[in-house]
């Protein structure tokens, strides 16, 4: 069954999809009505036709600007730097950001051969020169691993002149969590990051 091994193949090429679940989907499209398949192959073909990156933030969008950037009452003097498009639905959800976003698409990785011009950091740099000195602050939240760090340290130094304020977002203890599991280089950075009561 030539046909079915493709699919399951296909399905494999999804993050965080593993052998066991690529063949449950591919059974799962065997079994499914006509109909319905086609819906799906339709919505497939409308969200690839339709979404594209933000002309501002580099978000997807399917307007010329994401959601974010198209609302004016944003607050435009802050921008929150972030390595994947998830990360700002993530931030969204928190309803605690009021500034806008900058995505670049990726992270610093030597060792996958991704460097700084892989991703969407000229255009950053693009748009705070632009700015005339609006931007008052930039918040750096990338993961807090080697990539993300590595990321956040080439940010700094590409932008230290011209933004007043660079600041990263903290890291360490979650709530709920129990110090005496916690590993030496999350303890680390929450002493590091720690803020006045």
């Amino acid at each position: 069954m030539k046909s079915l091994e493709k699919i399951i193949a296909l399905f494999r090429r999804f993050p965080g999809v593993g052998p066991k679940q690529a063949e449950r989907f591919a059974l799962y499209i065997v079994q499914t009505p006509d109909g319905q398949i086609e819906e799906l192959v339709e919505g497939l073909r409308a969200v690839k036709n339709s979404v594209r990156r933000c002309a501002e933030c580099a978000n997807y969008a399917e307007e010329e600007l994401c959601p974010v950037c198209a609302d004016r009452s944003r607050d435009r003097s802050v921008i929150c730097v972030v390595s994947q498009p998830q990360d700002v639905a993530a931030i969204e959800k928190t309803k605690t950001f009021n500034g806008v976003y900058h995505v670049l698409h990726g992270a610093i990785s030597p060792m996958d051969g991704v460097n700084s011009e892989g991703l969407k950091l000229g255009e950053l740099l693009r748009r705070v020169r632009a700015s005339d000195g609006a931007v008052n602050e930039l918040i750096i939240a990338t993961n807090p691993d080697t990539e993300g760090e590595t990321t956040a340290v080439y940010l700094t130094r590409m932008l230290k002149d011209s933004i007043p304020s660079i600041t990263r977002i903290a890291c360490g203890v979650p709530l709920g969590g129990d110090i005496n599991y916690m590993d030496e280089v999350t303890l680390g950075h929450a002493l590091k990051g720690r803020t006045k009561l």
